[in-house]
Protein backbone atom coordinates (compact mmCIF):
# COMPACT_ATOMS: atom_id res chain seq x y z
CA UNK A 1 0.00 0.00 0.00
CA UNK A 2 2.76 2.57 0.74
CA UNK A 3 4.12 1.84 -2.71
CA UNK A 4 0.70 2.81 -4.42
CA UNK A 5 -0.02 5.76 -1.66
CA UNK A 6 3.89 7.21 -2.77
CA UNK A 7 2.59 6.58 -6.57
CA UNK A 8 -0.37 8.57 -6.25
CA UNK A 9 1.15 11.59 -4.31
CA UNK A 10 4.33 11.85 -6.78
CA UNK A 11 1.51 11.60 -9.85
CA UNK A 12 -0.64 14.41 -8.22
CA UNK A 13 1.94 16.46 -7.35
CA UNK A 14 3.86 16.50 -10.86
CA UNK A 15 0.71 16.72 -12.53
CA UNK A 16 -0.60 20.12 -10.55
CA UNK A 17 2.99 21.51 -10.90
CA UNK A 18 3.92 20.84 -14.52
CA UNK A 19 0.77 21.61 -16.23
CA UNK A 20 0.91 25.22 -15.47
CA UNK A 21 4.13 25.19 -17.22
CA UNK A 22 3.30 22.96 -20.11
CA UNK A 23 -0.19 26.05 -20.85
CA UNK A 24 3.11 28.20 -21.21
CA UNK A 25 4.71 26.71 -23.71
CA UNK A 26 1.81 25.51 -25.57
CA UNK A 27 0.48 28.69 -25.63
CA UNK A 28 4.02 30.33 -26.36
CA UNK A 29 4.14 27.54 -29.68
CA UNK A 30 0.81 28.40 -30.27
CA UNK A 31 -0.78 24.99 -29.90
CA UNK A 32 -4.41 25.94 -29.40
CA UNK A 33 -7.49 23.78 -30.19
CA UNK A 34 -9.27 24.65 -32.98
CA UNK A 35 -13.31 24.24 -32.55
CA UNK A 36 -15.29 22.71 -34.78
CA UNK A 37 -17.35 25.06 -36.90
CA UNK A 38 -21.08 22.70 -36.42
CA UNK A 39 -20.09 23.13 -32.83
CA UNK A 40 -21.95 24.28 -30.04
CA UNK A 41 -21.77 27.78 -30.84
CA UNK A 42 -20.80 28.63 -27.40
CA UNK A 43 -18.02 26.39 -27.76
CA UNK A 44 -16.00 29.17 -30.01
CA UNK A 45 -14.98 31.18 -26.76
CA UNK A 46 -12.94 28.30 -26.05
CA UNK A 47 -10.74 28.76 -29.65
CA UNK A 48 -7.02 28.97 -29.03
CA UNK A 49 -6.88 27.01 -25.68
CA UNK A 50 -3.55 25.32 -25.26
CA UNK A 51 -4.60 21.59 -26.06
CA UNK A 52 -2.31 18.38 -26.07
CA UNK A 53 -2.43 18.83 -22.43
CA UNK A 54 -2.32 14.43 -21.79
CA UNK A 55 1.02 14.54 -22.26
CA UNK A 56 1.50 15.82 -18.95
CA UNK A 57 -0.52 13.47 -16.81
CA UNK A 58 0.92 10.59 -18.86
CA UNK A 59 4.38 11.99 -18.15
CA UNK A 60 3.66 12.07 -14.33
CA UNK A 61 2.25 8.46 -14.37
CA UNK A 62 5.59 7.55 -15.91
CA UNK A 63 7.32 9.48 -13.09
CA UNK A 64 5.10 8.27 -10.69
CA UNK A 65 5.56 4.82 -11.10
CA UNK A 66 9.49 4.89 -10.89
CA UNK A 67 8.94 6.69 -7.78
CA UNK A 68 6.35 3.92 -6.42
CA UNK A 69 8.87 1.11 -7.19
CA UNK A 70 12.04 2.92 -5.41
CA UNK A 71 9.40 2.71 -2.44
CA UNK A 72 9.01 -1.20 -3.25
CA UNK A 73 12.84 -1.84 -2.61
CA UNK A 74 12.01 -0.90 1.48
CA UNK A 75 9.05 -3.45 1.64
CA UNK A 76 9.78 -6.61 4.04
CA UNK A 77 8.26 -8.70 1.17
CA UNK A 78 9.83 -7.22 -1.79
CA UNK A 79 10.41 -11.21 -3.00
CA UNK A 80 6.04 -10.53 -3.32
CA UNK A 81 6.05 -7.12 -4.44
CA UNK A 82 8.30 -8.09 -7.20
CA UNK A 83 10.31 -4.80 -6.89
CA UNK A 84 11.84 -5.00 -10.61
CA UNK A 85 9.99 -3.54 -13.27
CA UNK A 86 7.35 -6.17 -15.04
CA UNK A 87 6.01 -6.91 -18.54
CA UNK A 88 2.84 -5.70 -16.95
CA UNK A 89 3.74 -2.48 -16.67
CA UNK A 90 5.59 -2.74 -20.17
CA UNK A 91 2.08 -3.63 -21.25
CA UNK A 92 0.06 -0.68 -19.08
CA UNK A 93 2.55 2.05 -19.46
CA UNK A 94 3.12 1.05 -23.37
CA UNK A 95 -0.69 1.23 -24.00
CA UNK A 96 -1.10 4.56 -22.30
CA UNK A 97 1.91 5.99 -24.08
CA UNK A 98 1.92 4.98 -27.50
CA UNK A 99 -2.39 5.31 -27.57
CA UNK A 100 -1.43 8.98 -26.37
CA UNK A 101 0.99 9.10 -28.97
CA UNK A 102 -1.33 8.51 -31.80
CA UNK A 103 -3.67 11.44 -30.67
CA UNK A 104 -0.36 13.93 -30.20
CA UNK A 105 0.06 12.85 -33.95
CA UNK A 106 -4.07 13.92 -34.44
CA UNK A 107 -3.04 17.14 -32.19
CA UNK A 108 -0.47 18.32 -33.81
CA UNK A 109 -1.92 17.99 -37.07
CA UNK A 110 -5.02 20.20 -35.98
CA UNK A 111 -2.66 22.75 -34.39
CA UNK A 112 -0.61 23.03 -37.64
CA UNK A 113 -3.60 22.66 -40.04
CA UNK A 114 -5.79 25.27 -38.32
CA UNK A 115 -8.18 23.05 -38.70
CA UNK A 116 -10.07 20.39 -36.16
CA UNK A 117 -10.00 17.69 -38.80
CA UNK A 118 -6.60 16.37 -37.36
CA UNK A 119 -5.51 12.36 -38.59
CA UNK A 120 -8.24 11.22 -40.41
CA UNK A 121 -10.13 8.62 -39.25
CA UNK A 122 -8.53 5.36 -41.18
CA UNK A 123 -4.98 7.04 -39.95
CA UNK A 124 -6.87 7.07 -36.36
CA UNK A 125 -8.02 3.42 -36.67
CA UNK A 126 -4.72 1.92 -37.74
CA UNK A 127 -2.84 3.02 -35.10
CA UNK A 128 -5.28 1.92 -32.47
CA UNK A 129 -5.46 -1.44 -34.14
CA UNK A 130 -1.46 -1.50 -34.20
CA UNK A 131 -1.61 -0.09 -30.85
CA UNK A 132 -3.86 -2.65 -29.87
CA UNK A 133 -1.97 -5.39 -31.78
CA UNK A 134 1.42 -4.99 -30.52
CA UNK A 135 0.89 -5.15 -26.86
CA UNK A 136 -1.93 -7.46 -27.18
CA UNK A 137 1.07 -10.20 -28.46
CA UNK A 138 2.92 -9.13 -25.46
CA UNK A 139 0.22 -9.62 -23.02
CA UNK A 140 -0.15 -12.97 -24.09
CA UNK A 141 3.59 -14.67 -25.01
CA UNK A 142 5.25 -13.26 -22.08
CA UNK A 143 4.24 -15.58 -19.07
CA UNK A 144 5.89 -14.30 -15.32
CA UNK A 145 8.77 -16.27 -14.19
CA UNK A 146 8.15 -15.05 -10.32
CA UNK A 147 9.48 -17.87 -7.81
CA UNK A 148 9.05 -18.32 -4.22
CA UNK A 149 12.51 -18.27 -2.28
CA UNK A 150 12.73 -21.98 -3.20
CA UNK A 151 13.22 -21.78 -6.44
CA UNK A 152 9.42 -23.25 -7.08
CA UNK A 153 7.41 -21.43 -9.80
CA UNK A 154 4.48 -19.15 -7.95
CA UNK A 155 3.06 -17.50 -11.16
CA UNK A 156 3.42 -18.58 -14.36
CA UNK A 157 0.56 -16.21 -15.76
CA UNK A 158 0.51 -13.86 -18.60
CA UNK A 159 -1.04 -10.32 -18.88
CA UNK A 160 -3.51 -11.13 -21.18
CA UNK A 161 -5.63 -14.21 -20.89
CA UNK A 162 -7.12 -17.04 -23.54
CA UNK A 163 -10.73 -16.60 -21.88
CA UNK A 164 -13.17 -13.90 -21.57
CA UNK A 165 -13.46 -12.44 -18.17
CA UNK A 166 -15.78 -10.54 -16.00
CA UNK A 167 -15.21 -10.72 -12.40
CA UNK A 168 -12.59 -13.17 -13.31
CA UNK A 169 -11.91 -15.78 -16.17
CA UNK A 170 -14.45 -17.97 -17.57
CA UNK A 171 -13.08 -20.89 -18.30
CA UNK A 172 -16.02 -22.16 -20.71
CA UNK A 173 -15.28 -18.98 -22.85
CA UNK A 174 -11.68 -19.96 -24.36
CA UNK A 175 -11.06 -18.23 -27.20
CA UNK A 176 -7.23 -18.82 -27.57
CA UNK A 177 -4.35 -16.52 -28.39
CA UNK A 178 -5.47 -15.26 -31.90
CA UNK A 179 -9.42 -14.44 -30.50
CA UNK A 180 -7.66 -13.19 -27.51
CA UNK A 181 -5.39 -10.33 -29.32
CA UNK A 182 -8.80 -9.58 -31.63
CA UNK A 183 -10.82 -8.99 -28.50
CA UNK A 184 -7.78 -6.75 -26.79
CA UNK A 185 -7.93 -4.68 -30.19
CA UNK A 186 -11.56 -4.25 -30.13
CA UNK A 187 -11.48 -3.10 -26.35
CA UNK A 188 -8.34 -0.65 -26.86
CA UNK A 189 -10.74 1.06 -30.08
CA UNK A 190 -13.61 0.73 -27.75
CA UNK A 191 -11.85 2.57 -24.66
CA UNK A 192 -9.96 5.35 -26.92
CA UNK A 193 -12.89 6.47 -28.85
CA UNK A 194 -15.20 6.42 -25.72
CA UNK A 195 -12.89 8.48 -23.53
CA UNK A 196 -12.24 10.77 -26.70
CA UNK A 197 -16.02 11.13 -27.27
CA UNK A 198 -16.34 11.78 -23.81
CA UNK A 199 -13.88 14.41 -24.16
CA UNK A 200 -16.05 17.41 -25.07
CA UNK A 201 -16.87 19.85 -21.92
CA UNK A 202 -14.25 21.09 -19.68
CA UNK A 203 -12.90 18.10 -17.07
CA UNK A 204 -15.79 15.71 -18.53
CA UNK A 205 -13.42 12.99 -19.12
CA UNK A 206 -11.03 13.64 -16.99
CA UNK A 207 -13.02 13.81 -13.69
CA UNK A 208 -14.76 10.23 -14.94
CA UNK A 209 -11.49 8.78 -15.85
CA UNK A 210 -10.47 9.42 -12.19
CA UNK A 211 -13.43 7.49 -10.90
CA UNK A 212 -12.81 4.58 -13.13
CA UNK A 213 -8.72 4.17 -12.53
CA UNK A 214 -9.44 4.26 -8.73
CA UNK A 215 -11.74 1.79 -9.01
CA UNK A 216 -9.20 -0.50 -10.82
CA UNK A 217 -6.47 0.60 -8.35
CA UNK A 218 -9.07 -0.98 -5.30
CA UNK A 219 -9.74 -3.71 -7.38
CA UNK A 220 -5.66 -4.83 -8.11
CA UNK A 221 -4.78 -4.06 -4.82
CA UNK A 222 -7.31 -6.22 -3.34
CA UNK A 223 -6.22 -9.13 -6.08
CA UNK A 224 -3.01 -8.59 -4.77
CA UNK A 225 -4.23 -8.74 -1.06
CA UNK A 226 -5.94 -12.14 -2.30
CA UNK A 227 -3.27 -13.04 -4.93
CA UNK A 228 -3.21 -17.13 -5.99
CA UNK A 229 0.54 -16.47 -6.22
CA UNK A 230 1.51 -15.28 -3.34
CA UNK A 231 3.25 -18.10 -1.03
CA UNK A 232 2.55 -16.72 2.58
CA UNK A 233 -1.93 -16.47 1.40
CA UNK A 234 -3.41 -19.21 2.97
CA UNK A 235 -3.79 -22.73 0.35
CA UNK A 236 -7.40 -23.25 -0.39
CA UNK A 237 -8.18 -19.98 0.10
CA UNK A 238 -10.27 -18.06 -2.21
CA UNK A 239 -8.02 -16.30 -4.52
CA UNK A 240 -7.40 -14.39 -7.68
CA UNK A 241 -4.99 -15.81 -10.74
CA UNK A 242 -3.78 -12.43 -12.46
CA UNK A 243 -0.35 -10.91 -12.84
CA UNK A 244 1.26 -8.56 -10.87
CA UNK A 245 -1.63 -6.81 -9.26
CA UNK A 246 0.40 -5.01 -7.29
CA UNK A 247 1.97 -3.04 -10.28
CA UNK A 248 -1.37 -2.69 -11.70
CA UNK A 249 -2.62 -1.09 -8.62
CA UNK A 250 0.66 1.21 -8.49
CA UNK A 251 -0.23 2.38 -11.90
CA UNK A 252 -3.32 2.76 -11.45
CA UNK A 253 -3.07 4.46 -8.75
CA UNK A 254 -0.57 7.26 -10.45
CA UNK A 255 -2.70 7.61 -13.04
CA UNK A 256 -6.11 8.75 -10.91
CA UNK A 257 -3.55 11.11 -9.45
CA UNK A 258 -2.38 12.47 -12.69
CA UNK A 259 -5.72 13.58 -13.20
CA UNK A 260 -6.61 14.71 -10.33
CA UNK A 261 -3.85 16.91 -10.58
CA UNK A 262 -4.39 18.01 -14.31
CA UNK A 263 -8.49 18.40 -13.21
CA UNK A 264 -7.54 21.64 -11.31
CA UNK A 265 -6.55 23.20 -14.49
CA UNK A 266 -8.65 21.31 -16.97
CA UNK A 267 -11.78 22.01 -14.82
CA UNK A 268 -14.40 24.77 -16.18
CA UNK A 269 -13.02 27.16 -17.25
CA UNK A 270 -10.38 24.76 -18.54
CA UNK A 271 -7.19 26.71 -19.17
CA UNK A 272 -5.77 23.83 -21.07
CA UNK A 273 -7.22 20.66 -22.76
CA UNK A 274 -6.10 17.04 -22.73
CA UNK A 275 -6.55 16.75 -26.54
CA UNK A 276 -6.48 13.57 -28.44
CA UNK A 277 -3.50 12.57 -26.67
CA UNK A 278 -4.75 12.54 -23.44
CA UNK A 279 -8.21 10.88 -24.36
CA UNK A 280 -6.52 7.98 -26.23
CA UNK A 281 -4.06 7.71 -23.65
CA UNK A 282 -6.04 7.37 -20.91
CA UNK A 283 -8.03 4.99 -23.12
CA UNK A 284 -5.52 2.78 -23.65
CA UNK A 285 -4.47 2.45 -20.40
CA UNK A 286 -7.88 1.77 -19.61
CA UNK A 287 -8.14 -1.35 -21.44
CA UNK A 288 -4.98 -2.27 -20.26
CA UNK A 289 -6.73 -2.50 -16.68
CA UNK A 290 -9.62 -4.35 -17.93
CA UNK A 291 -7.07 -7.27 -19.61
CA UNK A 292 -4.49 -7.52 -16.61
CA UNK A 293 -7.56 -7.41 -14.09
CA UNK A 294 -9.38 -10.25 -15.95
CA UNK A 295 -12.37 -7.84 -16.01
CA UNK A 296 -13.02 -7.15 -20.04
CA UNK A 297 -16.89 -7.63 -19.05
CA UNK A 298 -16.98 -5.72 -16.38
CA UNK A 299 -15.92 -2.76 -18.43
CA UNK A 300 -18.85 -1.53 -19.80
CA UNK A 301 -20.47 -1.31 -16.46
CA UNK A 302 -17.14 0.46 -14.89
CA UNK A 303 -16.84 2.61 -17.96
CA UNK A 304 -20.73 2.83 -18.11
CA UNK A 305 -20.33 6.72 -18.97
CA UNK A 306 -18.24 6.11 -21.63
CA UNK A 307 -20.68 3.72 -22.81
CA UNK A 308 -23.68 5.60 -22.47
CA UNK A 309 -22.34 8.63 -24.55
CA UNK A 310 -20.35 6.36 -27.12
CA UNK A 311 -23.88 4.89 -27.94
CA UNK A 312 -25.67 8.22 -28.33
CA UNK A 313 -22.84 8.85 -31.37
CA UNK A 314 -24.30 5.34 -33.10
CA UNK A 315 -27.73 6.03 -32.31
CA UNK A 316 -27.39 9.26 -34.24
CA UNK A 317 -25.41 8.08 -37.26
CA UNK A 318 -28.12 5.20 -37.28
CA UNK A 319 -30.92 7.31 -37.40
CA UNK A 320 -29.83 9.93 -39.40
CA UNK A 321 -28.62 7.73 -42.16
CA UNK A 322 -32.07 5.32 -41.90
CA UNK A 323 -34.85 7.96 -41.67
CA UNK A 324 -33.10 11.40 -42.16
CA UNK A 325 -33.71 12.24 -38.69
CA UNK A 326 -32.06 12.87 -35.79
CA UNK A 327 -32.29 11.75 -32.19
CA UNK A 328 -30.34 14.37 -30.13
CA UNK A 329 -30.15 17.98 -30.74
CA UNK A 330 -26.37 16.89 -31.42
CA UNK A 331 -23.96 14.18 -30.23
CA UNK A 332 -22.24 13.24 -28.54
CA UNK A 333 -24.65 13.42 -25.68
CA UNK A 334 -23.09 16.71 -23.41
CA UNK A 335 -23.45 18.54 -26.62
CA UNK A 336 -27.76 17.59 -26.88
CA UNK A 337 -28.20 19.34 -23.07
CA UNK A 338 -26.29 21.92 -23.67
CA UNK A 339 -28.27 22.77 -26.76
CA UNK A 340 -31.04 22.05 -24.46
CA UNK A 341 -30.27 24.82 -22.18
CA UNK A 342 -28.24 22.93 -19.79
CA UNK A 343 -25.14 25.03 -18.42
CA UNK A 344 -21.10 23.19 -19.23
CA UNK A 345 -21.06 22.95 -15.02
CA UNK A 346 -24.48 21.23 -14.48
CA UNK A 347 -23.54 18.57 -17.18
CA UNK A 348 -20.11 17.78 -16.14
CA UNK A 349 -21.39 17.18 -12.25
CA UNK A 350 -24.39 15.04 -13.34
CA UNK A 351 -22.28 13.11 -16.03
CA UNK A 352 -19.83 12.68 -13.11
CA UNK A 353 -22.82 11.43 -11.21
CA UNK A 354 -24.07 8.65 -14.00
CA UNK A 355 -20.32 7.62 -14.21
CA UNK A 356 -19.82 7.41 -10.11
CA UNK A 357 -22.66 4.98 -9.96
CA UNK A 358 -21.56 2.81 -12.83
CA UNK A 359 -18.38 2.73 -11.00
CA UNK A 360 -20.27 1.78 -7.67
CA UNK A 361 -22.31 -0.85 -9.46
CA UNK A 362 -19.48 -2.31 -10.86
CA UNK A 363 -17.64 -2.42 -7.85
CA UNK A 364 -20.45 -3.52 -6.12
CA UNK A 365 -20.50 -6.73 -8.23
CA UNK A 366 -16.70 -7.22 -8.26
CA UNK A 367 -16.75 -7.50 -4.11
CA UNK A 368 -19.72 -9.68 -3.58
CA UNK A 369 -18.77 -11.81 -5.93
CA UNK A 370 -15.86 -12.88 -3.31
CA UNK A 371 -17.96 -12.59 -0.25
CA UNK A 372 -20.50 -15.06 -2.20
CA UNK A 373 -17.49 -17.47 -2.44
CA UNK A 374 -16.28 -17.53 0.84
CA UNK A 375 -19.77 -17.07 2.53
Amino acid sequence: MRAVIVAIGVAFLVSLLATPLAIKVFTRLKAGQPIRAEGPAMHQGKKGTPTMGGVVFILATVIAYVAGHLALTTLPDAQIAQVEPTITALVLLGLMVFSGAVGFIDDFLKVRKRHSGGLNKRGKLAGQILVGALFGVVALYFPSTMTDPSGTATNTETVGSTTLSFIRDIPALEIGKIGAIIVIIMVVMAATNGVNLTDGLDGLATGASVMVLAAYALIAFWQYRHWCADPNYPAGEYCYTVRDPLEIALIAGAAAGACVGFLWWNTSPARIFMGDTGALGLGGLIAGMAMSTRTILLLPILGGLFVIITMSVVIQIISFRTTGKRVFRMSPLQHHFELAGWSEVNIVVRFWIIAGIGVAIALGLFYSEFLAAVT
